[in-house]
């Protein structure tokens, strides 16, 4: 559901931009005050960070439809982080994505942090909480992980219409878009809420008291998680680096309404202004674009999202796999331990002042 600059406007992108800002910047304002940055939570936020940077990159096929679709990974990282580190764990994914591979537009990253992160971690995790309580039950859990990607999916489907929509520029009509995007992204939620009921069903079996850390009931400092973030981390590497070979190469949910309402999946950008600067600058950040490397002076198309790829690119797949979610584990560090040290700088600093 990652969106491409060539269906928005400056000024909607703008106001995502914005709102994602405000929600990162009151997420980190939020774990400082509720003391979560803990030495254990900013490792685990960073496994599962590269761990969902890993599964993104795996389309599976709809059967009977021509599409594909991927996990999105909020709903997951919101129930095992809580929604604040989920969201900021979300944020960095994919700033990651459109930096450093193309993955979404720089313009739409304020709509792709919104769409993927804001709604899964915000919306559908309450629903999730309310469904699963406080019970070890596993079936409670795994309703509440399944209705909970619904919804986020769904919620996530209609955002990408309207942002489109108001935007103007791909002239994509709401009614056709919207009956198309929608029933499209029901059967990829339900895929996605089957995967984090499996990946909760593990961690409760492992180390039941990580779940009970993110619902709030029990302090961070009683979390021994490193079994699991090992477990996870070989996941990680596996899954990006062979298992990210074999993804389908069937478009997107996205992709594929697009391409059943105009006949095509292709959109033209403007070639002028922010969209024109855009695509400038992600041309020279991304370092191996559409996930492998780039083949001759020209990268291939943004958001064409991970392939199939041939023996010759398959080096090409499993680098970007294992560089994205390196970075990804070093961009939330960085984020978790910049934000723990801070208050602490501060009050060091402040005896020099009086």
């Amino acid at each position: 559901m990652h969106m491409a600059d060539a269906l928005l406007s400056p000024a909607v992108g703008a106001v995502m931009w914005t709102a994602a800002a405000g929600v990162i910047g009151w997420s980190a304002r939020q774990m400082k005050r509720r003391q979560q940055l803990d030495e254990r939570l900013i490792p685990l936020m960073g496994v599962l960070g590269a761990f969902v940077f890993a599964a993104q990159m795996i389309n599976f096929t709809i059967p009977g439809t021509g599409s594909s679709g991927h996990l999105g990974g909020g709903l997951l990282l919101a129930i095992c982080l809580g929604p604040h580190a989920a969201f900021l764990a979300v944020a960095s994914v994919l700033t990651v994505q459109a930096l450093f591979f193309a993955d979404g537009g720089l313009l739409a990253l304020g709509c792709n942090i919104f769409n993927l992160g804001f709604l899964p971690c915000f919306v559908a995790w309450p629903v999730y909480r309310r469904i699963a309580g406080c019970s070890p039950s596993s079936r409670r859990q795994t309703f509440g992980a399944i209705a909970g990607a619904l919804l986020a999916l769904q919620l996530g489907a209609l955002a990408v219409v309207l942002q489109t929509v108001a935007s103007g520029v791909s002239a994509l009509p709401f009614q056709p878009f919207l009956f198309l995007m929608l029933p499209i992204h029901l059967a990829i939620g339900l895929a996605e809420g089957v995967v984090t009921a499996l990946v909760i069903s593990f961690v409760r079996r492992a180390r039941p008291e990580i779940l009970a850390a993110a619902a709030g009931v029990r302090p961070w400092r009683a979390v021994a998680p490193r079994r699991v973030m090992i477990i996870l981390a070989l996941a990680a590497s596996v899954t990006a680096g062979f298992v990210s070979w074999f993804a389908s190469t069937h478009p997107d949910g996205l992709e594929w309404s697009i391409a059943a309402v105009r006949g095509s999946a292709e959109i033209a950008a403007p070639e002028h202004g922010w969209h024109s600067f855009s695509a400038r600058l992600q041309k020279h950040t991304a370092l191996l674009p559409d996930y492998g490397f780039a083949v001759g002076a020209e990268a291939p198309d943004v958001d064409a999202g991970p392939s199939l790829p041939g023996p010759d690119s398959r080096a090409g797949t499993t680098a970007a796999g294992l560089v994205g979610g390196l970075l990804t584990l070093l961009l939330i560090l960085a984020i978790g331990l910049g934000l723990k040290w801070r208050p602490r700088l501060r009050t060091e600093q402040a005896p020099q002042r009086d």
